[in-house]
């Protein structure tokens, strides 16, 4: 009988996850069909645009061949693509000071990874191709132990001396601690750092905004890129803040996805899509057949 009902439930499980599966698959199609939608018109647009520009600008200066442009224009993507400024404006910017080289690699091992400043050099790509292998498994597990530590001392204490000293139930308390929690972190890692950029930044709020939840949550496809103040003093305190405010922030979010994992509700969803069954149920399972093959096999070995 046991084992009957374990079929089944396995079965469910099964097709629970191939719905998943399927609603992802579907989920990602609904995305790139929106996008294309809103943005295919404005990429049009903007490439009209630009062969206007270019036309007009080869009829002003006849003594520019489309050729020598064309040649112009490369070198100038190509600087741009390594990072390297091309506007007079910028000329002392250096994206490879000790600041700039820490900012790269903490967007680097966060996985976050801006593109905006790459390596240029053999040896610069071929160090971070063996500091990434080393490095991004060592982020991995640091971040790892920090989130198991602070959810014992802001989670588990908290929920447990709530629980003991005024005896609310602790699937409420996870939710209003997970419920606090996301507040705190929206309004310190998103809503206040917006308003900083915005002011520091020659950005929106919305342009903000969204560079806050590009890079904590390790898009960063590198669009806005912030520091890029005149001053070089005032450029570096940014970077380097920057660079704390990845980590920390990093690490606030994965600590709201790790209490939001513990709601009862949410943990009864995750586990309905689970191909096996929970590891304690399984863990005991195992134990209680290893400990009946001793018994089995005991008598037997004595003899």
């Amino acid at each position: 009988m046991f084992a009957k009902l374990y079929s089944v439930l396995c079965n469910c499980r099964t097709w629970a996850f191939s719905i998943l599966i399927s609603s992802y698959i579907l989920f990602i199609i609904f995305g790139g069909s929106v996008l294309m939608v809103l943005e295919e018109p404005k990429e049009t647009q903007l490439r009209s645009s630009l062969r206007i520009l270019r036309s007009r600008f080869l009829q002003a200066h006849t003594c520019v061949s489309d050729e020598q442009l064309e040649t112009f224009t490369e070198q100038v993507l190509r600087a741009q693509k390594f990072g390297i400024p091309v506007l007079i404006n910028e000329d002392d910017r250096n994206n490879y000071d000790f600041t700039s080289s820490l900012f790269f690699l903490t967007a680097f091992l966060t996985t976050t990874g801006y593109g905006e400043t790459v390596p240029i050099s053999d040896g610069g790509k071929v160090f971070c191709i063996i500091y990434s292998l080393l490095g991004i498994p060592f982020s991995v597990f640091l971040l790892a132990c920090i989130i198991q530590n602070l959810m014992l001392y802001l989670i588990w204490r908290p929920i447990n001396y709530v629980h003991t000293r005024w005896g609310y139930s602790v699937g409420t308390i996870k939710l209003l601690s997970t419920l606090l929690l996301s507040t705190l972190v929206v309004t310190c890692f998103f809503i206040i750092p917006a308003g900083i950029f915005t002011q520091v930044e020659d950005w929106s709020f919305m342009e903000s905004l969204y560079f806050c939840f590009i890079s904590l949550s390790t898009i960063g496809i590198g669009d806005n890129i912030p520091g890029n103040a005149k001053n070089q003093a005032i450029r570096q305190a940014f970077e380097f803040g920057i660079s704390c405010y990845l980590i920390l922030g990093l690490i606030s979010l994965m600590l709201v996805l790790e209490t939001l994992s513990e709601v009862p509700g949410i943990h009864r969803c995750l586990s309905l899509f689970q191909m096996a069954p929970e590891k304690e149920d399984e863990q005991q399972k195992v134990l209680q057949e290893a400990e009946g093959k001793s018994k089995e096999v005991s008598p037997h070995d004595e003899s």
